[in-house]
């Protein structure tokens, strides 16, 4: 999936945008806001979750946390490209 494919959603609190890709039975969250790392340089915040909770992804994230910060667009399709690798799974919009 391109950059330009994803569909973000504005944010209310905190001002921003956001998307959500489902890849099997883990979602992805991508957000740019003012309080997102890197988000004042419009940059991009990822993290993984399943069954509503955040959690390590080992090549996604470093160990010991779950979010990853301060990404570029082309390393947000890094990302999407290595969670349907990991996951088997296309992804798909929420």
């Amino acid at each position: 999936m391109k950059f330009e494919n994803i569909k973000f959603k504005e944010t209310k609190m905190p001002k921003g945008i956001q998307s959500l890709l489902m890849f099997g039975d883990y979602e992805l969250s991508i957000v740019q806001s003012d309080f997102s790392y890197g988000g004042k340089q419009g940059l991009y915040e990822i993290a993984v979750m399943k069954d509503d909770a955040q959690l390590e992804m080992p090549g996604i994230t470093q160990e010991g946390d779950t979010v990853k910060g301060f990404l570029s667009e082309s390393e947000v399709e890094v990302i999407i490209k290595k969670m349907h690798l990991m996951s088997g799974a296309d992804p798909e919009a929420v």
